[in-house]
């Protein structure tokens, strides 16, 4: 995720569209609706609203991806501390 944190806000968008599009073109597998979840997580938290793809549901366990979500901001957040 601090990969995601640390681009810039536009090209956070094109790589999640890429990443996309890569997806519904089946040259990246639908595996990676992971990295597509960090990376809306972290467009989330700066205010940008992207789409969630129609079967990412599905494809991913979306309570799972949230708990490791909050566990790295929580595991940041006591690095800082």
């Amino acid at each position: 995720m601090d990969f995601y944190e640390k681009l810039p806000d536009e090209f956070l968008i094109r790589f999640y569209n890429e990443v996309k599009n890569n997806i519904e073109k089946g040259i990246l597998t639908k595996k990676m609706y992971y990295e597509l979840g960090v990376i809306i997580s972290v467009a989330n938290r700066r205010g940008i609203t992207l789409d969630i793809p129609v079967d990412f549901k599905e494809e991913i366990n979306v309570d799972a991806l949230k708990d490791l979500i909050i566990s790295k901001q929580v595991k940041v957040r006591t690095q800082s501390a």
